[in-house]
């Protein structure tokens, strides 16, 4: 054999090794930067990831809300508020005796 067909086959080698790398990147998403280095693809996201987030989103206000709902009833301000209320109540109640 001599380095001609050496060369050939080494060059034919190694164009082989390359396809087969191409198609198994391109099977797992993966492209390649100028370097030659794998950049892995963000993962794809289905239509049922974003319809979850969503409703994530809504129980996140909804528990918001729930929360202000129960630290507003007990605050200093709505005891007083609770309190006046009262009394007032009270005071009428007297008067329309």
């Amino acid at each position: 054999m001599n380095f001609w067909t050496a060369a050939v086959i080494i060059v034919l080698i190694w164009g082989i090794v390359q396809i087969y790398t191409r198609r198994h990147d391109r099977d797992l998403g993966v492209t390649r930067d100028e370097d030659g280095n794998p950049v892995f693809a963000p993962p794809k996201s289905d239509p049922g990831s974003e319809e979850t987030r969503r409703e994530i989103e809504r129980l996140n206000e909804r528990i918001k809300v729930l929360e202000r709902i129960t630290t507003d009833a007990n605050s200093h301000e709505a005891r007083e508020s609770r309190r006046i209320a009262a009394e007032i109540d009270s005071l009428r109640d007297k008067q329309a005796d």
